[in-house]
């Protein structure tokens, strides 16, 4: 979920429009601002967030398209399959629309900043925001859609790249006192931690963090090794906290990208990413190696 989405690049060729020569009138030229647009197709064994999966552990597709204008501005709608059963309701797919801006030296040091808004259609789910001690009883069900805006900065210097990502809507993914502390409620067998989640009282994730770290280090000219490591902290939701990490190696044959990467999410709390399956409790921050097929066009 960032703007440094794969493929996702500034423009830097340029046309130009001449203006027809009038007798006795001055050669002049206009510039006309160019910009490229690439589109992709991709297969996943696994649909994986922060290592996390979306997919619960299925294969999933996801849709891309991505334009970059010369003058740095860059925008991106990506469209992905989700699991119906991991998302509560939900139509079983996500939209992640972004926009904003990058500038600096593709082979040297680059910035960006931008704004990305990702939602989860028919996704929602009701939980309690508060426990009544007294009677021992959930209370103050509430709704809460997966929807999440955020606010992403980002810096790099060649194949390295760095990014900080704000969350800025109330909930991160479903992630506030009804998400975090009803789902502890659900799966964990002692309830103490779950209480205590609601002792805190009514709090909202807006303000949480999202670090990534990447390298792509050149085996050959059509083979890559990709590094990633990344952490987040979800604000007043400590519960929700973890480190990411992922090794991989793409390679480019017969116009497809294909990837290998096995991924793993070192979380606190494994209740927070588990949905049942049927009768069945699966976990969705479960390692995995996770292969892909992109083609572009």
């Amino acid at each position: 979920m960032s703007l440094a989405h794969p493929g996702l690049k500034t423009a830097l060729s340029a046309a130009a429009a001449v203006a027809a020569l009038l007798p006795c009138a001055v050669q002049a030229a206009e510039e006309i601002a160019s910009f490229a647009v690439e589109t992709e197709v991709k297969l996943v064994s696994d649909q994986r967030t922060r290592g996390v999966s979306d997919s619960l552990r299925g294969p999933g597709l996801q849709l891309s398209a991505q334009l970059a204008h010369e003058s740095g501005v860059i925008a991106m709608a990506q469209l992905s399959t989700v699991s119906k059963k991991y998302y509560t309701n939900s139509d079983g797919y996500s939209l992640l629309l972004a926009t904003g801006y990058r500038f600096g030296d593709p082979d040297g040091w680059h910035f960006g900043a931008g704004l990305a808004a990702e939602f989860f259609p028919g996704a929602k789910f009701d939980a309690p925001f508060a426990f009544d001690m007294e009677t021992g009883t959930p209370a103050d069900f509430r709704t809460t859609k997966y929807d999440t805006r955020y606010l992403v900065l980002e810096a790099g210097w060649g194949a390295l790249e760095g990014r900080v990502v704000n969350v800025l809507s109330k909930s991160y993914r479903g992630a506030n006192t009804g998400g975090v502390c009803g789902q502890m409620l659900q799966f964990m067998a002692d309830p103490t931690k779950a209480l205590e989640c609601y002792a805190r009282g009514d709090q909202n994730a807006r303000g949480s963090l999202l670090v990534d770290l990447g390298y792509k280090y050149p085996i050959t000219p059509q083979t890559q090794l990709l590094l990633h490591a990344g952490y987040q902290s979800v604000r007043h939701f400590s519960e929700g906290n973890f480190a990411d990490y992922s090794v991989g190696v793409t390679h480019k044959a017969w116009g497809v990208q294909w990837t290998a990467e096995w991924m793993k999410a070192s979380t606190r709390v494994r209740e927070l990413y588990q949905a049942m399956d049927g009768s069945t409790v699966k976990a969705a921050d479960k390692p995995a190696l996770v292969l892909s097929a992109a083609y572009k066009f």
